[in-house]
């Protein structure tokens, strides 16, 4: 599973995110929003954090851990 973190170099929520992610025990990678264009017009991406999971976009915000546990929990039904 490939988790993406697509965020702007300044979004605040990014450590959180960061600690949600960890608490978690899962693997992701940092994408700037600034720096991928072609995400943010594939996903029509208006604001920061989102979240990608498998090349889809999960959340447009940032989610609790509570609601990623339950989300990639549906995944691996």
């Amino acid at each position: 599973m490939q988790i993406q973190l697509l965020v702007t170099k300044n979004d605040f929520s990014l450590p959180n995110l960061k600690k949600e992610m960890a608490d978690l025990g899962l693997s992701y990678e940092i994408l700037y929003i600034e720096e991928h264009p072609e995400l943010v017009r594939a996903h029509k991406v208006r604001h920061s954090p989102n979240v990608l999971v498998d090349g889809k976009l999960a959340f447009r915000r940032q989610p609790s851990e509570g609601e990623l546990r339950h989300y990639l929990q549906g995944l691996e039904r």
